[in-house]
């Protein structure tokens, strides 16, 4: 997620003179790749000043270690932008002592082609200038949803967070279905794979909402009623996908302190 959140400042334009990357275990081709674009890349972050904004994108189980090495870089200036699942701004205050303007923020993989939504939210050391800052460099990978309530990060997490693997599910088990009923395997997952590659664009570049769309695409007593029948039971996706989404929220309330 770092790598490509980092691939949209580049390609708006950020100076890759002002981005020092912190990885103690960054292996030789990604870090020379690094290199080539102007970027520094240091192993620890015991020789530098505080930034101006300090993103942390690492994994929540990291927080501890990583925490550890960067306290002395963190200034009263410094904005700290956190895209940990489950580590609560408060969590963040603890391993950061120094921190005063932090952000909590929740971007999804799509980021990679610029398509991401991220949800974020700000405490309230965090001035305007400083929001309009993140809100910058979180928009270089897509949408971006601010909140009020850090409670709701959580269901986020759940919702935006983990989604996209939801829809490759989706596409996993309709090229499944599909070859059950007859289609020769890799048909069957090219056909899954368009149509949700165009549904999604579709839901996309139209103003209509979810529901018009597949009422449009439904026509009475046809073959995607009978479908949908299966698909809207009292057991069907609807109830599977609470079901799922409330134990991606529990993971993530997990993962905090």
């Amino acid at each position: 997620m770092g790598a490509a959140m980092l691939e949209g400042w580049l390609k708006l334009g950020l100076d890759p003179k002002r981005v020092t990357c912190i990885d103690p275990g960054l292996k030789d081709e990604p870090r020379d790749e690094l290199a080539d674009k102007g970027l520094t890349i240091v192993a620890s972050a015991a020789d530098l000043s505080p930034p101006q904004a300090l993103v942390l994108a690492i994994k929540p189980q990291m927080l501890d270690a990583a925490a550890a090495g960067l306290g002395g870089i963190v200034g009263p200036r410094t904005l700290v932008i956190s895209i940990l699942a489950g580590k609560t701004i408060a969590d963040l205050k603890a391993r950061l002592p120094k921190a005063g303007a932090i952000v909590r923020a929740m971007p999804n993989t799509p980021a990679a082609v610029g398509r991401g939504i991220t949800a974020a939210v700000a405490n309230p050391a965090v001035s305007a200038d400083q929001r309009a800052m993140a809100d910058a460099l979180l928009k270089a990978i897509g949408r971006v949803e601010w909140l009020d309530d850090e409670g709701l990060i959580d269901a986020v997490t759940a919702v935006s967070g983990s989604g996209p693997a939801y829809v490759f599910h989706l596409v996993e088990a309709m090229a499944a279905a599909g070859a059950k009923a007859g289609l020769p395997t890799d048909l069957a997952m090219r056909l899954a794979r368009a149509t949700v590659e165009g549904a999604g664009e579709l839901m996309f570049q139209s103003p209509l909402p979810p529901s018009t769309l597949r009422e449009n695409v439904t026509s009475p007593a046809g073959t995607t009623a009978a479908a949908l029948k299966v698909l809207m039971d009292d057991k069907g996706l609807t109830a599977l996908m609470t079901e799922a989404i409330a134990a991606a929220k529990r993971r993530a309330e997990e993962l905090s302190g």
